[in-house]
Parts: structure tokens; sequence; C-alpha cells
């Protein structure tokens, strides 16, 4: 049996017989994950994300930043100065919105922007949009941001959280992205921010997680 990598408790299968795809879905917390062996390669990943078209041209795209911030940044605006914007694609839109918001703000991204300012600053904001379901080892990652934080700083997530029932799950648009290999239930959030210095604040839409630095 696969533990869970968030609660290491057991797990259960969910296979989709089409694509020849293995998921595990945690007993305990609700997290779901791609079987390692068939994560695709860095090389593909990454072809695959220059195919999006996340620019400012794409009006949508800018339209659904903005509604992030006013729902889940504008709350806590008054006591951020500084801002992160871990994993922010070819062109980082969210981060200059998030400069128009007179934030000073960085910004990272695996493939598009590797250099690792984050690892020599602090920040009163992380946020990361679109970017867990894409982690292999989501836990490492958080943890990672949490360093890079202030005290009593945010981190605040976008992603999809997947339906309790496996056949919606396999027949759900989010997970046949071939990078989507990871997906987030509240309770698998809170366990995380429990075990590495976070409390969850806010969940907001069913796609987007607040956390503050304890």
């Amino acid at each position: 049996m696969q533990m869970c990598k968030i609660c290491h408790n057991g797990t259960e299968v969910m296979e989709d017989k089409k694509k020849k795809l293995f998921y595990y879905r945690c007993e305990s917390c609700g997290f779901i994950y791609l079987d390692d062996r068939l994560v695709i390669d860095a090389s593909c990943e990454k072809k695959h994300y220059e195919k999006h078209n996340n620019s400012f041209e794409c009006q949508g795209y800018v339209e659904m930043f903005e509604k992030f911030i006013k729902e889940a940044v504008n709350p806590y605006i008054y006591k951020i100065e500084t801002a992160l914007d871990f994993g922010c694609g070819h062109t980082p839109v969210l981060a200059e919105l998030l400069k128009r918001q007179k934030l000073e703000v960085d910004h990272y991204d695996l493939y598009f922007f590797p250099q690792k300012i984050y690892e020599t600053k602090k920040y009163d904001l992380i946020t990361s949009t679109e970017v867990f379901e894409h982690l292999k080892e989501p836990k490492v990652i958080l943890k990672t941001l949490v360093n890079a934080l202030n005290d009593k700083g945010y981190i605040i997530l976008m992603t999809q959280f997947p339906s309790k029932s496996d056949e919606e799950f396999l027949n759900w648009w989010y997970r046949r992205d071939v990078t989507h290999i990871s997906f987030f239930s509240p309770k698998s959030f809170e366990i995380m921010a429990e075990e590495i210095g976070l409390k969850v604040l806010n969940l907001i839409n069913e796609n987007i997680v607040v956390f503050q630095k304890c």
C-alpha cells in the first residue's frame, strides 16, 4: 500500500484505465497524487508550460488574478510591504499586478526565472497560484516558503480542490492536465500547516487557501 505524502496514512488506488494512470487517495486527509513512476520528466513539463498563453494579452488570465487579489490579498494588504510570487510562469502577471498595489515584489519560476532570490530574503506575503498541483513533494516546497516568510506573514495558494467521489475525480477536467499530479483537500492543507508552523486563516471558493505563519 502507498502511504500518503502528507499524513503518512494508507491510501486507496484509483485507476484511469484508458490512459493507464494510477492515483492514490488518502483515506485520512483526502490528498490525491499520481503514481511517481508516471510523472512526466522536466523537459516535457517545460514544453507543456511554454504552450500556455498566460500574459497580459489574455484578458481572462488577468481577470483571474485581479479577482484573486481582491478576495485573498486585499483583506491583509495593510500588513504587507514585501511579496514573492512563487511559480510565476513565463510572464509574471500576478507579480506586476501586486506591484500596482504599491508592494515590493520578487518573482521566481523553476523554468523561466530560476534564480532563487528568496533564499536570502524574507517576505510579508508569498503567493503561489496554480503551482501546487504540479508538485511531486508539496510539503517540502511549503516548508521552503515558510523559511522565506516573515513572522506573521501570509502564504496564499490557489489550486482546485478535488471531489470526494472517485468517479467525479477521474472525469474532472482539471485532472486531465498531464502536469497536474497533486490534489489537496482542506484537511491535507491543515495537516501540512500544523506540521510546519502555519495556520489556515481562510478557504475561498474551493480553490484558495490563506495561511499565516505562527
